[in-house]
């Protein structure tokens, strides 16, 4: 979960869907500091705002009254209900800041030097000098890996912050449709090399609410989730993005046609550790935790559905109210 010390067990309410809102167990009470579940909270807005809480600046998951600070958020069950669940934090602000200071210094670092790296492998494979197909495999090898390194640093230290509750996010009014055609465009040729078909399927009948989002952490979130597919994918399968509008969520999937996932590895999709030992490897892990962690300090959710004809990785985002609208902001880069 990040953002500072929690306690081992979370508080917990399941909302189903028909009937009111329960509670599993006494904890969310607990950590709210209340005496009974507030009516009506079907929602971590309306249970944390019936409870007096706010979201803190910096970290949507992050909710505080006074000096009390709990994680919140909400995990989709497969039967269409949903699981709130709350834990408490232990915040040493002092500490953090020192932390992320401290990373920010290696993030500078790590990258400059693979950024000069980068460069001078780029400069001699301008083309201007003529090298020898040997001296050129290799100079393409050092710059890509160079690239894949710099993309998995900023995620490493991405992810260090957002566990630390400080993960830089600016969100403004956005469409989602630029931002899915982006993350097409940028792994359409990662696409094309595995053989296989990413298509954004969207319904033109159907205009989906503008969300409130930092669009680059957004269409990083969902470029993970391409990745994860794509390396899961066999020649001639197909991977889709579609939007599923709903008040007041809206659903981005990213769905693949093919073999689906085994229950065992749908059950660790977003788990970075366990994946990671059992992988080898931190690279698409690493990755597929960010994307989590940047669609949770969006007060969003992710999940992973299966069945016979395929798998899904899907993110949840609260919907814009059109009073709430403002000028849309440009696409990020």
């Amino acid at each position: 979960m990040g953002a500072g010390s929690t306690a081992e067990a979370p508080g917990l309410v399941l909302v189903p869907t028909q009937g009111p809102p329960r509670l599993l167990g006494g904890l969310v009470l607990e950590h709210l500091g209340i005496q009974e579940l507030p009516p009506g909270a079907t929602s971590v807005e309306a249970l944390l705002g019936a409870a007096g809480f706010h979201r803190r600046a910096g970290d949507l998951r992050v909710w505080e009254q006074g000096d009390i600070l709990v994680l919140a958020g909400e995990e989709l069950l497969g039967d269409g209900g949903r699981l709130l669940w709350t834990f408490p934090v232990s915040w040493n602000e002092s500490d953090a800041r020192r932390r992320v200071r401290y990373l920010g210094m290696a993030s500078h670092d790590l990258r400059g030097s693979l950024a000069n790296i980068r460069s001078y492998a780029a400069l001699l494979l301008n083309g201007r000098n003529p090298l020898e197909p040997k001296v050129q495999r290799g100079l393409e090898t050092i710059l890509r890996n160079a690239d894949r390194s710099l993309s998995f640093s900023q995620d490493f230290f991405d992810s260090s912050r957002a566990d630390l509750g400080s993960l830089a996010c600016e969100p403004e009014r956005q469409s989602l449709i630029p931002l899915l055609d982006a993350a097409v465009e940028r792994q359409r040729a990662a696409a094309t090399a595995a053989n296989v078909a990413l298509v954004l399927d969207l319904d033109p009948r159907v205009a989906p609410p503008d969300v409130a989002v930092d669009g680059a952490r957004i269409q990083h979130a969902v470029e993970a989730f391409i990745l994860y597919q794509l390396a899961r994918s066999q020649p001639g399968e197909v991977i889709y993005l579609r939007i599923h509008a709903g008040a007041p969520r809206v659903r981005v999937e990213v769905r693949r046609e093919g073999v689906p996932l085994t229950d065992e590895d749908a059950s660790v999709v977003f788990r970075r550790e366990e994946r990671a030992f059992r992988e080898k490897k931190l690279e698409d892990p690493l990755r597929i935790y960010l994307a989590r962690q940047e669609v949770e300090a969006h007060g969003g959710s992710v999940g992973v559905e299966t069945d016979p004809s395929g798998s899904s990785l899907f993110i949840t985002l609260t919907a814009v109210p059109g009073a709430m609208l403002g000028t849309p902001a440009a696409l990020q880069a």
